[in-house]
């Protein structure tokens, strides 16, 4: 009896060994196969990438439009409310920026180096010449014969040139560690960017707000005498930043549909923080004056009678060291297969204090780029 146990306890063991020693290959032969499957995809990754983009953003923070004095005083003219000499100063809403990358991942390794560089440009010029029908005066009343024919006008021109460059160098570490699946990476990077912006305009605003036209008696005759005011502005701006500082990153992709042989489609986002020391200038000059026209204007063989209100000029310029503090980030989506990629989504990226946007005294302006892009990249190696 006690044989028959022991021959069935040694049974029992024998068979809990085979079926863990069973299991155990089974499980080592799945992790090999999976090593063996991540060792194949990685030995097909390639180790350089090269994108080419674009993007249409709107360009924020360079310089205020100048406000003429003489707006405030006729703000109900006809010829002012329709198109003001300050809207003719705005810069287009939108404008074209070309970026570029390259990025370098070694076989073997979770190490990524890499370049990038954006760069964009924009220029416009507005002339805006709005006038009302011309004002009419004769020598007496019921006369047909007309001594001149005026009208009140508005005329703006405003030129304005902008660019900018951020230039980056990068190294970073993919950390996802498999949490975004085989396809998917998680990259921290640590690198330099610089950056450097620049803008000038330049506007002339000539404007009759204000016309009248009265008369006076002479015997059986009666003169026409015209009041009204002419208003002359000019001046131009120059702003400039440069700068450079560290900066951190956080590259992201998380495979959605399909593998990379067939087709794939992820997910991807960027956040991106820096601090850039560097120096702002700016130059600003400008300069208004206003004449009051009256009595016998226009009248024939009558010199015009002119009379200077004030004539005033100001602006300021300098240059000096700042601080920028300056986040960013992208959200967006890519398709890939095999070695080709398409990306598309919205970017943005915001300076801190980066621009001296003031007239007559220095003031601090943020400076934003923001908008849809769309890129295209290639592998090579792996």
């Amino acid at each position: 009896m006690s044989e028959l146990t022991n021959t069935q306890i040694s049974e029992c063991g024998f068979r809990w060994h085979l079926l863990t020693t069973v299991s155990a290959l089974a499980l080592l032969a799945s992790v090999n196969m999976r090593n063996a499957k991540a060792a194949d995809e990685d030995a097909a990754r390639p180790t350089i990438w090269i994108e080419l983009g674009g993007q249409l953003e709107r360009v924020t923070g360079q310089g205020d439009p100048f406000t003429p004095g003489f707006l405030a005083a006729n703000q109900n003219s006809i010829v002012l409310v329709p198109v003001s000499p300050v809207q003719a100063q705005n810069p287009s809403p939108f404008s074209f920026s070309e970026n570029g990358e390259i990025s370098f991942q070694p076989e073997d390794s979770n190490w990524v180096f890499s370049a990038a560089v954006s760069f964009g440009r924009s220029s416009n010029f507005k002339h805006v010449d709005h006038q009302t029908n011309g004002t009419h005066a004769s020598l007496s009343n019921g006369t047909p014969n007309r001594i001149f024919e005026t009208e009140k006008f508005a005329d703006t021109q405003a030129h304005r040139q902008e660019s900018h460059a951020i230039l980056d160098f990068s190294v970073g570490k993919d950390v996802g560690l498999g949490m975004f699946g085989n396809d998917g990476s998680s990259v921290l990077n640590l690198g330099v960017r610089f950056a450097q912006f620049a803008s000038k305009s330049m506007f002339d605003v000539r404007a009759r707000p204000d016309l009248q036209a009265k008369y006076a008696t002479f015997g059986a005759k009666k003169a026409p005498l015209l009041y009204f005011h002419n208003y002359h502005v000019t001046g131009d701006t120059s702003r400039g930043f440069h700068g450079v500082g560290p900066s951190l990153s956080w590259n992201g992709t998380a495979p959605l549909a399909g593998s990379v042989q067939k087709g794939e489609v992820t997910f991807d986002w960027n956040a991106n923080a820096a601090v850039l020391f560097g120096r702002q200038k700016a130059n600003v000059r400008h300069q208004e004056s206003g004449q009051y026209h009256s009595k016998f204007a226009h009248f024939h063989g009558i010199t015009s009678r002119y009379t200077l209100v004030y004539q005033n000029s100001g602006g300021h310029s300098g240059v000096r060291s700042v601080v920028v503090p300056n986040v960013g980030g992208f959200a967006g989506a890519s398709y890939r297969i095999e070695n080709f990629k398409v990306s598309f989504g919205y970017r943005a990226d915001f300076f801190f204090g980066a621009m001296d946007g003031g007239i007559d005294t220095a003031k601090k302006e943020n400076v934003g780029f923001y908008g849809p892009f769309a890129s295209v990249s290639i592998g090579f190696g792996g």
